[in-house]
């Protein structure tokens, strides 16, 4: 089974993230960049889901097992193409001609919490699954990019609620503070939820993508232009 893969359902693709952690790692990020490349290429597509295989994980956010590693065998050049490859998965969500809908089917942490924020548009299942940035207690800053794209998915006030505390938030505390655009019944409300949604929309690209992009400009320039002073001396934690 691919760690990725995506199907079509009418004229909206649904990507799967396929392990039972969907952590993020080198395969994690080719295999993301190569479905989002094969979606864009469909020119009937006009909406993106992405849910998870597993009913107790949406993402739970950076490998630690394969960054510690690589850490300690010095592979400085590995950990460097890494993080750049998930601001390439990044900057492709935020660019990409098409709503993104993030169908959180379970819990969320850490990098699957931004990746969640990268989405255009986002729903949670009420019965099961937390939203969290546990960096706070892991010594891990965010980069500037990440700052910027989760300011953009969460308002203000609740974001130092969430990055200072650290705290598991449920899918009905996002919907009251608009977070989230519903918190779904249970696991089959939201797919059905998501793809109902991402069915509604059937804009033409052109307009769609220089929608995002220009809504997007500071992000991307963000990303561009402040995370390599962190990437390259490796300065990822304090």
């Amino acid at each position: 089974m691919a760690i990725v893969e995506w199907k079509r359902d009418e004229h909206v693709a649904l990507l799967t993230l396929n392990t039972a952690e969907n952590r993020h790692n080198p395969d994690f990020v080719k295999g993301m960049l190569a479905a989002l490349e094969e979606i864009e290429k469909d020119a009937e597509i006009s909406g993106i889901v992405i849910t998870s295989s597993s009913t107790k994980n949406w993402s739970l956010g950076i490998d630690l097992e394969w960054i510690t590693g690589a850490v300690s065998r010095n592979e400085t050049a590995s950990i460097k193409e890494f993080m750049y490859g998930l601001n390439a998965i990044f900057k492709k969500i935020l660019t990409i001609p098409m709503p993104v809908i993030a169908a959180i089917n379970g819990h969320t942490f850490g990098d699957g919490t931004i990746l969640a924020c990268v989405c255009d548009f986002r729903f949670m299942r009420a019965d099961r699954g937390y939203f969290c940035f546990p960096e706070v207690d892991l010594s891990i800053p965010f980069l500037p990019g990440m700052l910027a794209i989760v300011r953009k998915a969460i308002p203000y006030y609740k974001l130092e609620d969430l990055v200072y505390t650290g705290k598991r938030a449920g899918a009905k505390e996002l919907e009251d503070h608009h977070v989230l655009v519903k918190a779904s019944e249970n696991e089959e409300a939201l797919l059905q939820d998501a793809l109902d949604f991402a069915k509604g929309f059937k804009k033409k690209r052109a307009i769609f993508g220089e929608h995002k992009v220009r809504l997007h400009k500071h992000i991307l320039e963000i990303i561009e232009r402040e995370d390599p002073a962190y990437i390259e001396p490796l300065n990822l934690m304090v």
